[in-house]
């Protein structure tokens, strides 16, 4: 069960970034999944950033556990995660919760659809909190 996310999450990767076909040369074959941050809410001061498509997207490799960022917000001064670089990442499932490790350390609960990833800091393996932040992620496939 520890590693059930993980298996999730590199099954919708495999799944998603390749592709055998072949009938047809002409279908659609998935070469990426990005997750673009869209929204950042909470923390003590209650905060609540909406980003556009492109500017926050976080890529998973479960390949190599590496999760790497690009950050192109300009504005310091709002809440946006992590900054851009490459983070392993872990992910560790207790009962139906799995949360998601950066570098050792905790960042929080996991709740991923098909086309949605959330992250929530309020939700650890340790308990429950209320000034942790919430991150809302749309996925984007790139196809060739």
């Amino acid at each position: 069960m520890k590693n059930k996310f993980l298996i999730i999450i590199s099954l919708m990767t495999i799944f998603t970034n390749c592709s055998l076909n072949d009938t047809n040369d002409n279908d659609p074959i998935i070469i990426k999944t990005l997750w673009n941050l869209t929204n950042v809410s909470g923390g003590i001061a209650g905060v609540n950033n909406d980003f556009d498509l492109g500017t926050i997207i976080w890529t998973f490799s479960p390949d190599n556990s590496t999760l790497t960022v690009i950050n192109n917000n300009t504005d310091d001064t709002i809440e946006d995660g992590l900054d851009s670089g490459t983070y392993p990442y872990t992910i560790e499932t207790i009962g139906d919760n799995s949360f998601l490790t950066l570098a050792d350390n905790e960042y929080g609960k996991l709740t991923v659809s098909e086309t949605e990833l959330v992250i929530d800091q309020n939700i650890t393996s340790a308990g429950t909190g209320a000034d942790g932040f919430i991150f809302t992620f749309k996925r984007i496939t790139l196809v060739e």
